[in-house]
């Protein structure tokens, strides 16, 4: 048997690596003529990287393997102005309406998800919610978030997943998210549909589940179980249940006003908490 090469014994070590981004929704790309290769450009050339010190010196999109959780970590620049933002194909494109509202109200995000998953919802890619952190699918960033947002439900409702199996999921994620960033702002938003009378189905009836859960909590939670016939936007759907890019842009200043009637806006530019977050409405 040949011996393993020297880069297979650094990768076993579990010290920090700089490594390709795998399921996060995000692409680490190349700084134009900063002469410094991005994560995608080292990892093909075998060039990883020792994470001795500050994890915040590597480069973006470095894994680093953090002693204090002994869980590999995403680094990701300015964490104190970032959301991390845990969803399905409504949040995963750069322009979904989740992402709108949370940058209108003076967030970066860090998306951790892909379509076709949910709180029970896999993707045969990638796992559910919860299963997908704990395999190792997306790994969480490294730091805390100034905000934790969880969106979806909409493929559990298209899949069958009953109320209990939704609960005991959502449960386990905010459990393991609030052991994760211990104090972290959280929030929930729920099921993109049509109001029960108007035809939201399955999908109107786990977006109120979902309140239920987020009030358990304490968390402030962002209904949109009515929102495409409360605001007259069935008309910007493009299929069953994505928006147009006019959609989406409308749907993304309405989640900006809630958000802001929640006090849930981003860090002033020094890092501090603006003082309308100390009082949440934990219900839409």
């Amino acid at each position: 048997m040949r011996k393993a090469s020297a880069l297979t014994r650094f990768v076993a070590s579990g010290i920090a690596v700089a490594a390709l981004l795998g399921g996060c929704g995000q692409t680490p790309t190349a700084i134009p003529d900063s002469g410094v290769p991005s994560p995608v450009q080292a990892a093909a050339a075998g060039a990883y990287q020792a994470g001795r010190g500050d994890p915040i010196g590597l480069p973006a999109g470095s894994v680093y393997s953090n002693p204090a959780s002994g869980r590999d970590e995403v680094v990701v620049p300015d964490m104190r102005h970032t959301a991390l933002l845990i969803g399905d194909s409504q949040s995963e494109p750069t322009d979904g309406w989740p992402r709108l509202g949370l940058a209108a109200v003076g967030y970066k995000v860090h998306f951790c998800g892909l379509g076709g998953t949910g709180f029970v919802a896999s993707n045969g890619k990638t796992g559910n919610y919860i299963d997908a952190l704990e395999r190792g699918d997306w790994k969480l960033p490294y730091g805390t978030p100034a905000l934790i947002v969880i969106q979806g439900g909409g493929n559990d409702a298209a899949r069958g997943a009953t109320d209990a199996q939704i609960v005991a999921n959502a449960d386990r994620l905010i459990g393991v998210l609030r052991d994760r960033y211990p104090g972290a702002r959280m929030a929930m938003i729920g099921t993109l549909a049509r109001g029960a009378n108007y035809g939201g189905g399955r999908r109107t009836q786990v977006d109120a589940l979902l309140g239920t859960v987020a009030a358990r909590y304490g968390v402030p939670f962002v209904g949109v179980g009515d929102w495409l016939s409360k605001y007259n936007l069935a008309k910007n759907l493009a299929d069953a249940v994505h928006m147009d890019a006019a959609g989406r842009r409308s749907l993304g200043g309405l989640l900006e006003t809630r958000l802001r009637q929640l006090g849930l806006e981003g860090p002033a530019l020094d890092g501090t908490v603006p003082a309308t977050a100390s009082a949440l409405t934990p219900a839409d």
